[in-house]
């Protein structure tokens, strides 16, 4: 059975830092492609940030410069490093392993940006 399982979110004033976290139990992560998305009330999913296997990344325009995805040295925890932040970044952040015809989608972690 696969387990999803995000953590780091909370609350944080606009122009601080925040750091995400994502790891699965019972696949091989380094071989899956991850997406970061977000919801925020009201809205759709929307697409963050994407690292593949190789380790390239993409972002949304919305966040590129500020926001950073990455692996750890042993490619089994996905981290989204996100700085500056604003109000319009308040979301539930999901992560979502994906590949070979499959999609597991953790639980989501709150991010609330406010003063």
């Amino acid at each position: 059975q696969v387990r999803v399982v995000e953590s780091g979110g909370g609350l944080v004033q606009p122009g601080g830092s925040l750091r995400l976290s994502c790891t699965a139990s019972g696949i091989i992560v380094r071989i899956y492609t991850v997406d970061w998305c977000r919801q925020a009330p009201g809205k759709q999913r929307e697409l963050v940030a994407t690292i593949d296997s190789s380790g390239s990344t993409n972002y949304t325009d919305s966040v590129k410069g500020r926001t950073t995805i990455s692996r750890d040295h042993r490619w089994d925890t996905i981290s989204l490093q996100m700085n500056s932040l604003k109000p319009d970044d308040t979301a539930v952040y999901y992560c979502n392993f994906r590949g070979y015809g499959t999609n597991y989608w953790g639980q989501g972690a709150q991010v609330t940006v406010s003063s």
